[in-house]
Protein backbone atom coordinates (compact mmCIF):
# COMPACT_ATOMS: atom_id res chain seq x y z
CA UNK A 1 0.00 0.00 0.00
CA UNK A 2 1.58 3.18 -0.99
CA UNK A 3 0.56 6.10 0.89
CA UNK A 4 2.93 9.04 -0.46
CA UNK A 5 4.41 9.26 2.82
CA UNK A 6 8.27 9.28 2.29
CA UNK A 7 10.49 7.38 4.89
CA UNK A 8 11.08 10.96 6.87
CA UNK A 9 8.33 12.15 9.30
CA UNK A 10 7.28 12.75 12.77
CA UNK A 11 4.82 11.52 15.24
CA UNK A 12 2.99 13.65 17.72
CA UNK A 13 1.51 13.59 21.20
CA UNK A 14 1.21 9.66 20.93
CA UNK A 15 1.93 7.33 24.09
CA UNK A 16 5.19 5.47 23.08
CA UNK A 17 6.53 1.95 24.51
CA UNK A 18 10.82 2.37 24.41
CA UNK A 19 12.88 -0.11 25.87
CA UNK A 20 13.11 1.50 29.31
CA UNK A 21 10.14 3.64 30.22
CA UNK A 22 6.43 4.17 28.77
CA UNK A 23 6.45 8.13 27.78
CA UNK A 24 2.77 9.33 27.75
CA UNK A 25 2.63 12.25 25.36
CA UNK A 26 5.68 11.41 23.22
CA UNK A 27 7.13 12.20 19.69
CA UNK A 28 8.91 10.33 17.78
CA UNK A 29 11.29 11.26 14.71
CA UNK A 30 11.55 9.11 11.64
CA UNK A 31 14.05 9.43 9.18
CA UNK A 32 15.66 7.73 6.11
CA UNK A 33 13.98 4.63 7.65
CA UNK A 34 15.38 5.11 11.28
CA UNK A 35 14.47 6.43 14.22
CA UNK A 36 16.27 9.50 15.06
CA UNK A 37 14.87 10.46 18.11
CA UNK A 38 12.21 10.03 21.15
CA UNK A 39 11.07 11.67 23.82
CA UNK A 40 8.24 13.70 25.75
CA UNK A 41 6.56 16.28 23.68
CA UNK A 42 7.46 19.59 25.49
CA UNK A 43 10.69 18.68 24.23
CA UNK A 44 10.06 18.48 20.43
CA UNK A 45 11.54 20.36 17.83
CA UNK A 46 11.21 20.31 14.09
CA UNK A 47 15.00 21.65 12.88
CA UNK A 48 15.09 18.97 10.24
CA UNK A 49 11.41 19.93 8.65
CA UNK A 50 10.03 16.36 8.88
CA UNK A 51 6.04 15.66 7.72
CA UNK A 52 4.08 15.95 11.41
CA UNK A 53 1.48 13.41 11.47
CA UNK A 54 -0.51 14.11 14.95
CA UNK A 55 -2.22 11.05 16.56
CA UNK A 56 -3.49 11.28 20.28
CA UNK A 57 -2.35 9.66 23.34
CA UNK A 58 -5.01 7.52 23.75
CA UNK A 59 -2.73 5.82 20.59
CA UNK A 60 0.24 3.60 21.24
CA UNK A 61 3.42 3.62 19.30
CA UNK A 62 5.50 0.18 20.28
CA UNK A 63 7.85 -1.64 17.73
CA UNK A 64 7.03 -3.91 14.94
CA UNK A 65 6.52 -7.66 15.83
CA UNK A 66 8.51 -10.36 14.16
CA UNK A 67 6.71 -13.63 13.24
CA UNK A 68 9.31 -16.75 13.31
CA UNK A 69 6.70 -19.18 12.58
CA UNK A 70 4.43 -18.35 9.56
CA UNK A 71 3.71 -20.55 6.38
CA UNK A 72 1.32 -18.11 4.85
CA UNK A 73 -1.70 -15.82 4.81
CA UNK A 74 -4.28 -13.88 2.37
CA UNK A 75 -4.16 -16.81 0.07
CA UNK A 76 -0.40 -17.24 -0.09
CA UNK A 77 2.15 -20.08 1.31
CA UNK A 78 6.00 -19.97 1.09
CA UNK A 79 5.25 -23.72 -0.35
CA UNK A 80 3.89 -22.07 -3.29
CA UNK A 81 7.11 -21.28 -4.25
CA UNK A 82 6.33 -17.88 -6.06
CA UNK A 83 7.45 -14.38 -6.05
CA UNK A 84 4.08 -13.29 -6.15
CA UNK A 85 3.05 -15.37 -3.04
CA UNK A 86 6.17 -14.05 -0.77
CA UNK A 87 4.79 -10.37 -2.24
CA UNK A 88 1.44 -11.02 -1.10
CA UNK A 89 2.32 -12.39 2.32
CA UNK A 90 4.91 -9.21 2.94
CA UNK A 91 2.35 -7.08 1.62
CA UNK A 92 -0.63 -8.12 3.75
CA UNK A 93 1.80 -9.06 7.47
CA UNK A 94 1.35 -5.39 8.66
CA UNK A 95 -2.19 -5.04 8.71
CA UNK A 96 -1.34 -7.24 11.71
CA UNK A 97 1.61 -5.34 12.69
CA UNK A 98 4.02 -7.69 11.99
CA UNK A 99 7.32 -6.27 10.22
CA UNK A 100 9.53 -8.87 10.12
CA UNK A 101 9.01 -12.34 9.75
CA UNK A 102 10.95 -15.97 8.70
CA UNK A 103 9.21 -18.08 5.88
CA UNK A 104 8.66 -21.34 7.42
CA UNK A 105 8.00 -24.42 5.44
CA UNK A 106 6.70 -27.58 6.01
CA UNK A 107 7.58 -31.39 5.09
CA UNK A 108 7.40 -32.06 1.65
CA UNK A 109 9.66 -34.27 -0.70
CA UNK A 110 12.87 -32.51 -1.51
CA UNK A 111 12.36 -31.08 -4.62
CA UNK A 112 9.48 -28.97 -3.49
CA UNK A 113 11.48 -27.62 -0.48
CA UNK A 114 14.31 -26.95 -2.75
CA UNK A 115 12.04 -25.20 -5.02
CA UNK A 116 10.43 -23.17 -2.02
CA UNK A 117 13.55 -22.27 -0.83
CA UNK A 118 15.29 -20.56 -4.43
CA UNK A 119 12.66 -18.91 -4.23
CA UNK A 120 13.01 -17.23 -0.97
CA UNK A 121 16.57 -16.75 -1.82
CA UNK A 122 15.42 -14.60 -5.28
CA UNK A 123 12.95 -13.06 -3.55
CA UNK A 124 15.28 -12.13 -0.70
CA UNK A 125 18.42 -10.95 -3.58
CA UNK A 126 15.92 -8.60 -5.13
CA UNK A 127 14.83 -5.01 -3.74
CA UNK A 128 12.63 -4.98 -1.09
CA UNK A 129 9.56 -2.96 -1.41
CA UNK A 130 9.66 -0.71 1.64
CA UNK A 131 6.34 -1.06 2.42
CA UNK A 132 6.31 -4.67 3.09
CA UNK A 133 6.65 -6.68 6.01
CA UNK A 134 10.71 -8.20 5.97
CA UNK A 135 11.29 -11.32 5.10
CA UNK A 136 14.62 -12.22 7.72
CA UNK A 137 15.44 -15.42 6.43
CA UNK A 138 13.65 -18.90 6.82
CA UNK A 139 12.18 -21.29 9.41
CA UNK A 140 13.02 -24.83 8.01
CA UNK A 141 10.05 -26.94 9.71
CA UNK A 142 10.63 -30.52 8.58
CA UNK A 143 11.59 -32.76 6.62
CA UNK A 144 13.59 -34.10 9.63
CA UNK A 145 10.75 -34.91 12.28
CA UNK A 146 9.04 -38.02 13.77
CA UNK A 147 6.07 -39.36 12.22
CA UNK A 148 4.62 -40.47 15.59
CA UNK A 149 4.39 -36.43 16.31
CA UNK A 150 3.95 -35.33 12.70
CA UNK A 151 0.34 -33.15 13.32
CA UNK A 152 -0.83 -31.41 10.12
CA UNK A 153 2.98 -32.73 8.68
CA UNK A 154 3.03 -34.98 5.21
CA UNK A 155 4.53 -38.26 6.74
CA UNK A 156 5.44 -39.58 3.37
CA UNK A 157 8.30 -36.87 2.85
CA UNK A 158 9.81 -37.07 6.40
CA UNK A 159 13.51 -38.15 6.56
CA UNK A 160 16.10 -38.78 9.03
CA UNK A 161 18.28 -35.81 10.08
CA UNK A 162 20.99 -35.58 7.62
CA UNK A 163 23.79 -32.54 7.34
CA UNK A 164 24.29 -33.42 3.97
CA UNK A 165 20.97 -33.11 2.68
CA UNK A 166 20.71 -29.75 5.14
CA UNK A 167 23.54 -28.05 3.31
CA UNK A 168 21.98 -28.46 -0.06
CA UNK A 169 18.99 -27.06 1.55
CA UNK A 170 20.67 -24.02 2.95
CA UNK A 171 22.55 -23.83 -0.22
CA UNK A 172 19.17 -23.53 -2.35
CA UNK A 173 18.09 -21.00 0.09
CA UNK A 174 21.39 -18.71 -0.41
CA UNK A 175 22.31 -19.39 3.38
CA UNK A 176 19.02 -17.50 4.52
CA UNK A 177 17.86 -20.76 7.21
CA UNK A 178 17.69 -19.22 10.63
CA UNK A 179 15.54 -22.09 12.55
CA UNK A 180 15.46 -25.53 11.76
CA UNK A 181 12.47 -27.60 13.57
CA UNK A 182 13.94 -31.10 14.17
CA UNK A 183 13.22 -34.41 16.24
CA UNK A 184 16.63 -34.75 18.14
CA UNK A 185 15.97 -38.47 18.80
CA UNK A 186 15.85 -39.59 15.37
CA UNK A 187 18.79 -41.36 13.59
CA UNK A 188 21.61 -38.85 13.21
CA UNK A 189 19.58 -36.15 14.78
CA UNK A 190 22.32 -35.07 17.24
CA UNK A 191 25.07 -34.88 14.39
CA UNK A 192 22.54 -32.28 12.79
CA UNK A 193 22.30 -30.34 16.28
CA UNK A 194 25.66 -30.04 16.47
CA UNK A 195 26.25 -28.71 12.65
CA UNK A 196 23.68 -26.26 13.61
CA UNK A 197 25.28 -24.32 16.33
CA UNK A 198 28.67 -25.15 14.70
CA UNK A 199 26.84 -22.83 11.99
CA UNK A 200 25.39 -20.29 13.63
CA UNK A 201 22.05 -21.51 13.42
CA UNK A 202 19.39 -22.15 16.15
CA UNK A 203 17.97 -25.78 16.60
CA UNK A 204 14.23 -25.59 17.56
CA UNK A 205 12.71 -29.24 19.12
CA UNK A 206 9.78 -29.67 17.30
CA UNK A 207 7.34 -32.68 15.70
CA UNK A 208 9.16 -34.72 18.19
CA UNK A 209 8.32 -37.88 20.52
CA UNK A 210 12.08 -37.34 22.67
CA UNK A 211 12.41 -38.84 26.01
CA UNK A 212 13.94 -36.41 29.07
CA UNK A 213 17.21 -38.25 28.38
CA UNK A 214 17.31 -37.49 24.52
CA UNK A 215 16.40 -33.82 25.49
CA UNK A 216 19.24 -33.73 27.51
CA UNK A 217 21.76 -34.58 24.88
CA UNK A 218 19.89 -32.19 22.58
CA UNK A 219 20.56 -29.42 24.95
CA UNK A 220 24.08 -30.24 25.42
CA UNK A 221 24.50 -30.11 21.11
CA UNK A 222 23.15 -26.74 21.79
CA UNK A 223 19.10 -27.11 21.25
CA UNK A 224 17.83 -23.81 22.75
CA UNK A 225 14.43 -23.44 21.08
CA UNK A 226 10.98 -25.48 21.14
CA UNK A 227 8.01 -25.36 18.23
CA UNK A 228 4.55 -24.75 19.35
CA UNK A 229 5.37 -25.71 22.38
CA UNK A 230 2.49 -28.71 23.71
CA UNK A 231 1.71 -28.98 20.22
CA UNK A 232 3.19 -31.80 18.50
CA UNK A 233 5.35 -33.44 21.12
CA UNK A 234 5.20 -35.89 23.99
CA UNK A 235 3.93 -34.36 26.63
CA UNK A 236 4.98 -33.89 30.18
CA UNK A 237 4.53 -36.88 32.70
CA UNK A 238 5.42 -37.04 36.22
CA UNK A 239 7.27 -40.14 35.74
CA UNK A 240 8.85 -38.93 31.93
CA UNK A 241 8.92 -35.42 31.46
CA UNK A 242 9.65 -35.48 27.69
CA UNK A 243 9.80 -32.23 25.34
CA UNK A 244 7.19 -30.26 27.35
CA UNK A 245 8.54 -30.89 30.85
CA UNK A 246 12.10 -30.56 29.65
CA UNK A 247 11.10 -27.21 28.23
CA UNK A 248 9.35 -25.98 31.56
CA UNK A 249 12.50 -27.29 33.64
CA UNK A 250 15.79 -26.07 31.51
CA UNK A 251 16.03 -22.16 31.40
CA UNK A 252 17.73 -22.22 28.18
CA UNK A 253 15.38 -23.32 26.13
CA UNK A 254 13.10 -20.64 24.28
CA UNK A 255 9.81 -21.64 24.07
CA UNK A 256 7.14 -20.44 20.67
CA UNK A 257 3.28 -20.58 21.70
CA UNK A 258 0.60 -19.93 19.52
CA UNK A 259 -1.60 -17.95 22.17
CA UNK A 260 -4.91 -18.08 20.00
CA UNK A 261 -7.01 -20.31 23.03
CA UNK A 262 -7.19 -23.17 20.14
CA UNK A 263 -3.79 -24.68 20.48
CA UNK A 264 -3.00 -24.03 24.17
CA UNK A 265 -5.41 -23.91 27.02
CA UNK A 266 -5.43 -20.34 27.87
CA UNK A 267 -4.98 -21.68 31.65
CA UNK A 268 -1.56 -23.44 30.24
CA UNK A 269 -0.87 -20.41 28.82
CA UNK A 270 -0.93 -18.63 31.87
CA UNK A 271 0.89 -21.82 33.81
CA UNK A 272 3.78 -21.59 31.14
CA UNK A 273 4.40 -17.68 31.54
CA UNK A 274 4.33 -18.15 35.16
CA UNK A 275 7.04 -21.01 34.80
CA UNK A 276 8.86 -19.63 31.99
CA UNK A 277 8.93 -15.52 32.63
CA UNK A 278 8.45 -13.17 29.99
CA UNK A 279 12.38 -13.70 28.57
CA UNK A 280 11.98 -17.56 27.16
CA UNK A 281 8.60 -17.05 25.54
CA UNK A 282 8.19 -16.00 21.47
CA UNK A 283 4.88 -15.38 20.18
CA UNK A 284 3.93 -16.66 16.80
CA UNK A 285 1.10 -17.13 14.69
CA UNK A 286 2.11 -20.50 12.79
CA UNK A 287 -0.85 -19.09 10.10
CA UNK A 288 -1.73 -20.84 7.07
CA UNK A 289 -3.00 -19.55 3.61
CA UNK A 290 -6.40 -19.06 5.33
CA UNK A 291 -5.86 -16.03 6.96
CA UNK A 292 -7.24 -12.84 6.45
CA UNK A 293 -9.78 -14.48 4.63
CA UNK A 294 -12.87 -16.14 4.81
CA UNK A 295 -14.13 -19.86 6.00
CA UNK A 296 -13.99 -22.11 3.72
CA UNK A 297 -11.89 -24.98 2.46
CA UNK A 298 -7.51 -24.74 1.84
CA UNK A 299 -4.80 -26.26 1.10
CA UNK A 300 -1.90 -27.59 3.09
CA UNK A 301 1.13 -29.19 2.29
CA UNK A 302 -1.09 -30.65 -0.52
CA UNK A 303 -3.40 -32.13 2.26
CA UNK A 304 -7.26 -30.55 2.43
CA UNK A 305 -7.83 -27.91 5.37
CA UNK A 306 -11.36 -26.85 6.46
CA UNK A 307 -11.46 -23.49 8.15
CA UNK A 308 -14.06 -22.61 10.19
CA UNK A 309 -15.03 -20.26 13.71
CA UNK A 310 -11.20 -19.16 13.44
CA UNK A 311 -9.95 -23.37 13.53
CA UNK A 312 -8.28 -25.14 10.92
CA UNK A 313 -8.52 -28.31 10.79
CA UNK A 314 -7.22 -31.39 8.31
CA UNK A 315 -9.55 -34.39 7.43
CA UNK A 316 -8.93 -36.57 10.42
CA UNK A 317 -9.47 -33.38 12.33
CA UNK A 318 -5.89 -32.79 13.49
CA UNK A 319 -5.05 -29.19 13.86
CA UNK A 320 -3.58 -27.83 10.72
CA UNK A 321 -1.65 -24.50 11.61
CA UNK A 322 -4.22 -21.30 12.71
CA UNK A 323 -5.68 -17.75 11.02
CA UNK A 324 -3.84 -16.23 14.14
CA UNK A 325 -3.21 -12.18 13.39
CA UNK A 326 0.14 -11.47 16.05
CA UNK A 327 -1.79 -8.42 17.51
CA UNK A 328 -4.36 -11.07 18.93
CA UNK A 329 -1.86 -12.74 19.90
CA UNK A 330 -0.67 -10.30 22.04
CA UNK A 331 -3.89 -8.81 23.17
CA UNK A 332 -4.85 -13.01 23.84
CA UNK A 333 -1.02 -13.29 25.90
CA UNK A 334 -2.31 -10.11 28.08
CA UNK A 335 -5.89 -12.14 28.94
CA UNK A 336 -4.42 -15.28 29.54
CA UNK A 337 -1.94 -13.90 31.63
CA UNK A 338 -2.46 -10.78 33.73
CA UNK A 339 0.98 -9.51 31.98
CA UNK A 340 1.45 -6.13 31.20
CA UNK A 341 1.36 -4.82 27.44
CA UNK A 342 5.23 -3.88 28.23
CA UNK A 343 5.94 -7.75 28.89
CA UNK A 344 3.21 -9.13 25.84
CA UNK A 345 4.99 -6.83 23.01
CA UNK A 346 8.32 -8.04 24.22
CA UNK A 347 7.43 -12.14 23.52
CA UNK A 348 6.34 -11.04 19.60
CA UNK A 349 8.92 -7.71 19.45
CA UNK A 350 11.86 -8.04 21.64
CA UNK A 351 12.70 -11.87 22.25
CA UNK A 352 11.85 -12.69 18.79
CA UNK A 353 14.92 -10.07 17.57
CA UNK A 354 17.31 -11.50 19.75
CA UNK A 355 16.55 -14.76 19.26
CA UNK A 356 17.59 -13.80 15.57
CA UNK A 357 20.32 -11.78 16.12
CA UNK A 358 18.40 -8.69 14.84
CA UNK A 359 18.33 -6.94 17.95
CA UNK A 360 21.15 -4.30 16.85
CA UNK A 361 18.35 -3.11 14.18
CA UNK A 362 14.85 -4.16 15.12
CA UNK A 363 12.63 -5.71 18.07
CA UNK A 364 12.42 -2.27 20.02
CA UNK A 365 11.79 1.98 20.10
CA UNK A 366 15.29 3.06 20.69
CA UNK A 367 16.93 5.46 18.52
CA UNK A 368 19.34 4.46 15.49
CA UNK A 369 16.99 1.33 15.00
CA UNK A 370 14.79 0.64 12.06
CA UNK A 371 11.61 2.82 12.08
CA UNK A 372 9.78 -0.51 12.02
CA UNK A 373 6.57 0.75 14.60
CA UNK A 374 2.84 -0.21 15.11
CA UNK A 375 0.20 1.95 16.15
CA UNK A 376 -2.47 0.69 18.52
CA UNK A 377 -4.92 1.04 20.89
CA UNK A 378 -5.52 -0.41 24.30
CA UNK A 379 -7.35 -3.03 22.45
CA UNK A 380 -4.44 -3.95 20.41
CA UNK A 381 -6.03 -2.70 17.21
CA UNK A 382 -3.94 -1.91 14.62
CA UNK A 383 -4.21 1.79 13.20
CA UNK A 384 -0.50 2.13 11.59
CA UNK A 385 2.32 0.09 10.83
CA UNK A 386 5.45 1.71 9.52
CA UNK A 387 8.14 -0.49 7.97
CA UNK A 388 11.63 1.09 7.80
CA UNK A 389 9.49 4.30 7.97
CA UNK A 390 7.37 3.52 5.08
CA UNK A 391 3.54 4.32 6.18
CA UNK A 392 2.39 0.65 4.94
CA UNK A 393 -0.94 0.39 6.50
CA UNK A 394 -3.51 2.86 8.14
CA UNK A 395 -6.31 1.69 9.31
CA UNK A 396 -9.39 3.03 10.53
Amino acid sequence: METGLSDSCALLSVRVMSEELFIENAFIKIKDGKILDFGEMDQFSNHENLKEIRLHNELIAIPGFIDVHIHGLNGSDVMDATEDALHSMASTLPKEGTTSFLATTITQDKIHISEALKNIHTFMEKQRNPYESEMIGVHLEGPFINAKRAGAQPKAFILNPSVDVFKQFQSDSGNSIKFVTMAPEQESGVDLINFLTESGITTSIGHSDALYTEMLKAISAGAEHITHFYNGMRGNHHREPGVVGAGLAHPELHLEIIADGIHVHPAVVKATYLTKGTDRILLITDSMRAKWLNNGEYDLGGQKVKVEDKTALLEDGTIAGSVLKMNEAVKNMMDYTGCSMQEAVQMASENPAKRLKIWDRKGSIAIGKDADLVIVNEEMQVKMTFCNGQLSYKGE
